[in-house]
């Protein structure tokens, strides 16, 4: 079984959405990218899953886990 991901994508028709990996389709719309990061960011730590933000063109910005990382970050002591 794959990670479970939840992604920040703009919108074709403006605004930003947020979506479950591998879903065809929203799982709510937003007019701003801070509305929908905030939403999803809720979303993914109730989901466990990795949270994938992406620029206005597409591309990865950047990615937070919130569950099982496979690469968590070593302790820094």
């Amino acid at each position: 079984m794959g990670r479970k991901t939840r992604h920040v994508v703009p919108n074709s028709g403006g605004g930003w959405d947020s979506k479950k990996g591998g879903a065809e389709r929203a799982s709510k719309h937003f007019e701003t990218k801070k509305e929908a990061e905030k939403y999803s960011r809720e979303l993914s730590k109730k989901e466990s899953s990795e949270l994938v933000i992406h620029r206005k063109n597409g591309t990865i910005e950047r990615s937070d886990s919130h569950g099982n990382d496979p690469n968590p970050p070593k302790d820094k002591r």
